[in-house]
């Protein structure tokens, strides 16, 4: 084409008899159809980039600001209610939501619960399959005690790499359905991502199944068997960083966590905080 517009002689082009009209409707077709072809590019670019964030893993994080307050998530309150998930309550009340990860049994179970029990304390223990098939006369104490028992997986695997429904969901009705088997009653729904680690795809996948997904608003480093914190680093954390509707994350492995944790909740009381079931956050984000 370009060949031939050279060879046109435009001296002799009769200008008079150019079908002007025709001229113009053809450029503005072609004008269209570029820029119809610009924005289904852009919509497709668009789709492509939503899709690539929705799968994108993130770790769940957090960050401190003033003593007493609650802090910033990775990803704010709001977005996360939109999948049904939460990290922290009201910052109105004073109230601690208490939740331990139980990854396997190490002997530290029984005190925590009777620490639990002294302070008429309920907690939620989020399991995996190992727990279950190890301790099911703790998983019947817990339940017994009116402690909620939730979904931690049946692996413990990286959830934010899987992709696929069935394989999200295996790893999550392995687990409720040993659980009733142990106890005769259905699970709860309520889920924690192993290892904080998730995507906005796995939010979408727990919430289509009917889960409320809990990430955290307080932790500490003490999953290191040989490693525990000692008492007064524990306390150093846990009492500084403690917050109106904080949802704290401990683990029931840990040696230290055992050892304080009657002290811990009578720290805690004194500071004026009470103690409620992570179905009273629930609650209240309906009312």
């Amino acid at each position: 084409m370009l060949e031939r517009i050279k060879k046109w002689k435009w001296k002799d082009v009769d200008w008079k008899k150019l079908d002007y009209p025709r001229i113009a409707l053809t450029a503005v077709f072609l004008l269209a159809m570029f820029l119809l072809g610009r924005a289904v590019g852009a919509a497709t670019h668009s789709t492509a980039a939503a899709s690539a964030i929705a799968r994108s893993p993130e770790n769940w994080g957090l960050g401190f600001g003033q003593e007493g307050s609650q802090p910033s998530g990775n990803a704010s309150a709001a977005e996360l209610a939109k999948y049904n998930a939460y990290y922290v309550g009201n910052a109105q009340d004073k109230v601690i939501y208490l939740t331990f990860d139980a990854g396997f049994e190490n002997g530290n179970t029984e005190p925590i619960l009777d620490a639990l029990k002294k302070h008429n304390a309920t907690a939620t223990f989020f399991v995996v399959g190992h727990y279950l098939e190890s301790a099911p006369e703790l998983i019947k104490r817990m339940v017994a005690e009116g402690h909620t028992v939730g979904n931690h997986t049946y692996h413990h695997p990286d959830m934010s790499g899987i992709l696929d429904k069935e394989t999200f969901a295996k790893e999550m009705n392995d687990v409720s359905a040993l659980y009733k088997e142990i106890t005769g009653q259905e699970m709860t729904p309520f889920y924690r991502p192993p290892q904080g680690k998730y995507s906005i795809e796995n939010l979408k996948m727990a919430q289509e199944m009917g889960y409320a997904t809990f990430f955290w608003s307080l932790a500490y480093v003490y999953w290191y068997q040989d490693k525990q914190p000692t008492k007064e680093e524990a306390f150093d954390k846990l009492l500084s960083r403690i917050h109106p509707g904080a949802i704290v994350l401990l683990h029931s492995t840990s040696q230290t966590n055992g050892e304080i944790m009657d002290e811990l909740l009578t720290k805690w009381e004194e500071m004026g905080y009470t103690f409620k079931p992570l179905s009273d956050l629930l609650n209240k984000m309906d009312n």
